[in-house]
């Protein structure tokens, strides 16, 4: 698919990044909605026990985690790159 990064952005740059993964096809892998509840499946939770493992796996991007949650064929999450927890101190002038 096209990109919507913005290409004059360098996301290495510290920051808090919204960050969005689909499943192929949009197939719920992640698990199914239930009532108003989704619940989880085995991949689904694979999926979300390596997201908490990210900083482990990236000691050296100084990484802190946001909110996080596993959709049945998405996940959402926010990552903190360089310890900025201050939106607007991490904005590029």
């Amino acid at each position: 698919i096209e990109t919507t990064r913005l290409q004059s952005w360098n996301y290495g740059n510290d920051g808090m990044y919204f960050v969005t993964i689909c499943t192929k096809n949009r197939k719920n892998y992640f698990g199914e909605i239930v009532e108003t509840s989704c619940m989880t499946s085995e991949i689904g939770l694979v999926a979300h026990n390596e997201w908490y493992k990210t900083p482990e796996i990236r000691p050296d991007m100084n990484l802190e985690l946001g909110e996080f949650v596993v959709m049945p064929n998405h996940i959402h999450g926010i990552i903190i790159i360089g310890g900025c927890r201050d939106a607007m101190h991490c904005v590029s002038t």
